[in-house]
Formats: structure tokens, C-alpha cells, sequence
């Protein structure tokens, strides 16, 4: 099941028809339509997407809803730091996501798909990062590698947004805006083996990342294994992949798109029309992002499909 979030005053889930991706329908739990948000609607079926359905009854246009982030306000967002080794290499890191754990980012970062990423700055560089996160079901804490996925509600699509320095992971990845998420939350049943996933993401129609899931350093078991052996994660929390080689600068009148196979496609355009200087110093210190893009790697494996 594919569900998407709408309405900005009041928030309401809706699911895509399976005859149409351009239609809406309710979502039913336990057979009966359900009337509110994403959250409550996970904490309402312990996790379980199982107890969720798709109404028969007609649906109505998906472009009359006003789509917005799937989730926004999870207590938190778990990131992984360089969870592919191609990443690592390009960054020029001595160490990746064995040495370094998890950071956090602000939820008031989150936006939905087709929303603007707002650049706070005219004189630091940032850059697009396409990430597959997982959303979780259930409170998590000391969980283990077997039982990890469990816990998992449903996946969906991130752009981690960057700003490159020696400032903090979690203050140059925090900025209002640099967290796309979407463009809905895919059931595990709909996304399947997560070994067939395949991860692209474009700037202007350019594809710069291209890597399978399977390529993770730490898978999503691994990932939530470690993190709820930090913190106690809670229903709709979220938890993103890292990303893979191929990040670049991105600049006012881009569009970005992210798509995972099977999980959908993440679009958003870049706006720097108020970006100011920068009151931090960190320009010149912290990883060094590659002065050219990293060439794509050629792959047997399929491409993605939404």
C-alpha cells in the first residue's frame, strides 16, 4: 500500500488506488476508514500495516489533495554518516559509519515532494545527498538484528540536504527545508526484497547517484539494531540509509529528483533568492566533497522504477 498525507490544517491520510496512481481512497483499518494522520495511524495499528486496507469506494483526484511529508513532527530523524564505501572514497573519509554511529536531524527540516529547498547562504556550498529511508512502527529499544524489521512500518523516499563544513553533522543538515521527504510511505508487502532496490537520484534530468540498496555498510536491521541501543525510538520515527557517491553542488533554480524502485519518485526544486553570509566559519575545514562529480558506475543491476 502506497500512502500519502494531505492537508496542512488538518492532516489526513489517503492510499493510492491500485488501478490508479492518480487516485485517492481512504484508508481502512481493521475494515473501517481511518480519519486522521499518518502518526496516529501508526501508533493505532502497533506498526502493523497488515490491519491496513484500501477502501472500494470511489476515490477522488490525487492533484485536488494538497500533498505534504508523509510524517512532520517524528520525534526524530536517525542519519547514517558514510554507509557506502563509494561515498566514504569520494569524501576522502578515513573512517565510515563503523566509526562514526548515527547523528540526528531537526524534524522542522522536513518538506514533502514537490516543495522548495530554501539555501540559507550565498558563500558555502551545498550539496543534494538521495537517501531510502524507513519509518518506524512501534516503540524500539534494545532491539535485535533478527526482530529489527519488525519494527519497520513502511519505507519512502529522503534528500538529505548539506551544507559542506566543519560545523556540526546535525546543524549543517538541520536547516528549515533540507529534509524532502516522500512522496508516500510504501508498505513492506508493496517494496519486497530490499536487496532488489535500486537508488538514482538527478539534478536538472542528470542522474549523479546511482546504487543499489545492498550496497549499505549497514543495512536497515543493522541501522536500527544500533540506534535503539542509543535511544528509545518511537512510532514514525525515521530512519534514513546514507547516501551513496555522486553528491554535487546544487544552486537556485535546480530541481532534484530521488527515486527508489518500487518505493516512488522525490522531487523538489532549490530557491537562494534570500540566502545571506554565512555567520559560522567552517567553509574550510571538515570533509572535503569532491571538486567534479563522481562518474557513475556502470551496473547489471535494473534501473528504478517508481
Amino acid at each position: 500500500m502506497k500512502i500519502l498525507s494531505h492537508g496542512h490544517l488538518t492532516p489526513r491520510v489517503a492510499a493510492l488506488g491500485s488501478a490508479s496512481a492518480n487516485e485517492a481512497h481512504d484508508v481502512l483499518l481493521d475494515g473501517k476508514a481511518w480519519n486522521g494522520d499518518l502518526l496516529s495511524l501508526i501508533k493505532a495499528c502497533n506498526g502493523d500495516s497488515r490491519r491496513l486496507s484500501v477502501s472500494s469506494a470511489s476515490g477522488q483526484s490525487v492533484a485536488a489533495l494538497a500533498i505534504t511529508a508523509p510524517l512532520v513532527d517524528p520525534t526524530k530523524i536517525v542519519a547514517a554518516p558514510v554507509n557506502y564505501l563509494d561515498h566514504k572514497a569520494e569524501m576522502n573519509e578515513a573512517t565510515h559509519i563503523d566509526g562514526l554511529g548515527v547523528f540526528l536531524k531537526a524534524p522542522s527540516s522536513l518538506i514533502g515532494d514537490q516543495g522548495v529547498v530554501r539555501l540559507p547562504y550565498d558563500d558555502r556550498r551545498f550539496d543534494q545527498e538521495g537517501e531510502l529511508a524507513c519509518i518506524i512502527g512501534r516503540t524500539a529499544r534494545h532491539i535485535s538484528l533478527q526482530d529489527a524489521g519488525s519494527f519497520i512500518f513502511g519505507y519512502t523516499c529522503l534528500l538529505d540536504i548539506t551544507m559542506r563544513g566543519g560545523e556540526d553533522r546535525s546543524t549543517r543538515k538541520s536547516f528549515d527545508t533540507f529534509t524532502p521527504l516522500g512522496p508516500y510511505v510504501v508498505t513492506p508487502d508493496e517494496v519486497g526484497d530490499l536487496a532488489e532496490l535500486r537508488l538514482t537520484c538527478s539534478v536538472n534530468g542528470q542522474i549523479r547517484q546511482d546504487a543499489a540498496i545492498s550496497d549499505l555498510i549497514w543495512d536497515f536491521p543493522a541501522l536500527i539494531k544500533y540506534a535503539s541501543s542509543v535511544m528509545t525510538l518511537q512510532p514514525g520515527d525515521i530512519i534514513s540509509s546514507g547516501t551513496p557517491a555522486g553528491v554535487g553542488q546544487i544552486s537556485h533554480g535546480d530541481t532534484i529528483s530521488v527515486s527508489v524502485t518500487r518505493v516512488g519518485t522525490l522531487t523538489v526544486s532549490v530557491d537562494a533568492e534570500k540566502a545571506t553570509q554565512c555567520p559560522t566559519k567552517g567553509v574550510n575545514s571538515g570533509p572535503v566533497p569532491p571538486a567534479e562529480l563522481t562518474p557513475i558506475r556502470p551496473s547489471t543491476t535494473a534501473r528504478t522504477t517508481s
